[in-house]
Parts: C-alpha cells; sequence; structure tokens
C-alpha cells in the first residue's frame, strides 16, 4: 500500500526590490517577513538588484493523509493551483515532504533505491519532452530499464513486452515513428505503454512481487479526443479488474474520475476538502466548496457519472 501521512510541502518566495535611481545609495525594506529586512546599496552608480531570501512561505500542501490500497483506484481533484500535480510527485518520490511521511508497504520512499522504486511505480505526466528524437518503441523501451542488469541490453522478453503494452494503448502501428512527430493525443498513449512496461515484472531476472505496481498518471486524457478517452477509461479499468495495478490519476474531470474511481480525495489550496469512497465525496455540496460552482451529479443509464456545472456560486469554502 502508498500512504502518504500528514505530508506539507512548499517553497519560499523571494523578494526583489531593485533600485532605479542608483546615484546615490538608497535603503529598502521587507515589511512582510517575519522581521524587517534593510537592505542598502553602498554603490549607487548603476542600479542594483537585491533578493530577499526570506521572502514569505508558500504551503502547495497542507497535511495531506492519503492511502492508495493495493489494487486500489484513487481520484486527486481539485481547481487549478490546488496542489494536484505536487501530491503526484511527492507520492512518487520525485518531491521531498518538508513534514509527514511517505510510505510504500511501509518502507519510507527514502530508504528505496530509485531503480527499486521504479520497478513498482510508473508517472504518466501531463507533457513529456524528450531532448533526441527517439522512435515509439525506443521510448516505450525505455520503461524497461529498471529490469536490466548492470551493462544488460533489452532481450527478446522486453521486446515483446514493449510491443504488448503498445498494443493495449492502441499505438503498435506507430512503434517505427518518431516520437516528436505524434499528435498530443498519441504521445500520451505511448507514455501510459512506457509506464506499463516499466510495471511489467515478467523480465526472467526479476522476480514476480506479491504486490501490484502502483501507476499515477497526471491528467491522463487531457489531451486525446473523445474515442480514445473511452479507450484509455477502459485500459485504466482492465488493468484496475485485472489486479495488475494499483492507480492513482489526478484530474479535472469529474466525470472520468466519479466512474472509474472507487474513492476519490477532493484537494484545494493544498488542504483535503473531502476523501472517502467516491458516491460520499462527489456530491453537489462538495463541488460547490471545492470549485465554486453549483453542479447536478448523477448517474446515466450506461453506468457512467456525469457532472453538469450549472453556474457559478460564488463561494469557495477555505479548509
Amino acid at each position: 500500500m502508498l500512504q502518504a501521512t500528514d505530508v506539507w510541502f512548499g517553497y519560499h518566495q523571494p523578494r526583489i526590490f531593485t533600485d532605479l535611481h542608483g546615484s546615490q545609495p538608497r535603503i529598502f525594506t521587507d515589511q512582510h517577513g517575519s522581521q524587517p529586512r534593510i537592505f542598502t546599496d553602498q554603490h549607487g552608480s548603476q542600479p542594483r538588484i537585491f533578493t530577499d531570501l526570506h521572502g514569505s512561505y508558500r504551503a502547495v500542501l497542507r497535511g495531506i493523509t492519503l492511502a492508495v490500497p493495493a489494487n486500489g483506484f484513487v481520484g486527486i481533484l481539485g481547481p487549478n493551483g490546488a496542489g494536484k500535480t505536487t501530491l503526484l510527485r511527492v507520492l512518487a518520490g520525485t518531491r521531498q515532504p518538508q513534514r509527514g511521511t511517505v510510505t510504500f508497504d511501509g518502507t519510507p520512499l527514502t530508504r528505496l533505491s530509485r531503480a527499486a522504486l521504479a520497478r513498482r511505480m510508473a508517472v504518466v505526466p501531463q507533457e513529456t519532452h524528450l531532448a533526441f528524437d527517439y522512435t515509439v518503441a525506443e521510448v516505450t523501451m525505455m520503461g524497461r530499464y529498471p529490469h536490466l542488469g548492470a551493462f544488460e541490453i533489452e532481450g527478446p522478453e522486453d521486446i515483446a513486452i514493449v510491443e504488448e503494452t503498445l498494443a493495449s494503448t492502441g499505438t503498435l502501428d506507430l512503434k517505427d515513428r518518431p516520437f516528436s512527430t505524434l499528435s498530443g493525443g498519441e504521445k500520451q498513449r505511448v507514455i501510459i505503454a512506457a509506464a506499463l512496461a516499466q510495471l511489467h515484472a515478467g523480465h526472467a531476472s526479476q522476480p514476480p512481487s506479491p504486490h501490484p505496481g502502483v501507476l499515477l498518471l497526471d491528467e491522463p486524457t487531457a489531451s486525446l479526443d473523445l474515442g480514445y478517452q473511452l479507450e484509455v477509461a477502459a485500459l485504466l479499468k482492465q488493468l484496475h479488474d485485472a489486479g495488475r495495478v494499483a492507480i492513482v490519476i489526478s484530474t479535472h474531470d469529474l466525470g472520468l474520475a466519479g466512474t472509474l474511481c472507487e474513492s476519490l480525495t477532493l484537494i484545494r489550496d493544498g488542504a483535503i476538502v473531502a476523501s472517502g469512497p467516491t458516491d460520499e465525496v462527489l456530491t453537489p455540496e462538495n463541488v460547490r466548496k471545492v470549485y465554486g460552482v453549483e453542479a447536478d451529479v448523477m448517474r446515466h443509464p450506461s453506468g457512467q457519472r456525469v457532472v453538469v456545472p450549472v453556474r457559478q456560486s460564488g463561494t469557495r469554502e477555505v479548509p
């Protein structure tokens, strides 16, 4: 199980002061720090810039506690700037919380090697930019690197896994295309294929794990047309139902999360507003609290959950 407990993360915002007059020494005072800080330009012949490295602190995550059970399907929802992407990065171990802990099966992420963690956890970002013009097959094969030993090259089994994951995301016919020539939606599906290849435990040199891996996705359907949105949603559901992987998605698509996820966490301004089973969390009242929007939440005859925004309420409650 992936567990975040009382996680806080933030950064300082330096304050910059510029003397545009410069002919005489000038004094600048930061009245917003914990104590007033005074900066003096003693050289004055040219404009000078001063930075207060002790400026205000901005908390991006505030006391977040979140559990992702083995084979769980968890959705993280919230408006722009709520901290969803930062939370995913903390869960992935690429950002260290200033307070609190993140553990995987009871072991702190800081005690796991990057290779060991990469065999158990994969991240699909919103956008992917590569330094070189790799083919689709090469990008997907990068997911197999944590499973290879020192100086080991990819083998037939790795190639088969790459083709399997490309086929599962509908991109096998693109395998020889340069990644840079793909559309945004095609690129996203290829990166999902690479993540699935990374979590695939089929390599002979690695014993299978008794617990499924974790797939973290940041806005997985944001760049996809309606058809591929349904394909990706069906793929994620298939992976979850087969018990192959636990899934965490951060998304603005309330309908997608409400249909796929077993549990939801709603955050705003870095703090949890509501968390728990999807039926209990995705309610008109919670949508109003988080987004400041009056909305109807209903079930479509197809079984999918639909959220219809009606009007702005003008009230977002402070968490």
